[in-house]
């Protein structure tokens, strides 16, 4: 599932990890594909597994 990488920096500032975001801002791609780099998401403490359910939008359609 491809993911805009603003939705995950919104998620990380939601969770008041604002040093994360920013970091997450530089070294994610644009589109984040939660399979493929989800060595990058687990960095910032993301389970892409869960994104389903934190990120508006998403809601289990499998983009």
């Amino acid at each position: 599932m491809n993911i805009d990488k603003q939705q995950i920096i919104d998620l990380l500032k939601s969770q008041g990890k604002n040093d994360d975001a920013d970091q997450a801002r530089s070294e994610l791609p644009d589109k984040v594909d939660s399979e493929q780099d989800s060595g990058l998401l687990a960095k910032f403490g993301i389970d892409p597994k869960d994104l389903l359910g934190k990120i508006p939008g998403l809601g289990g359609f499998g983009n």
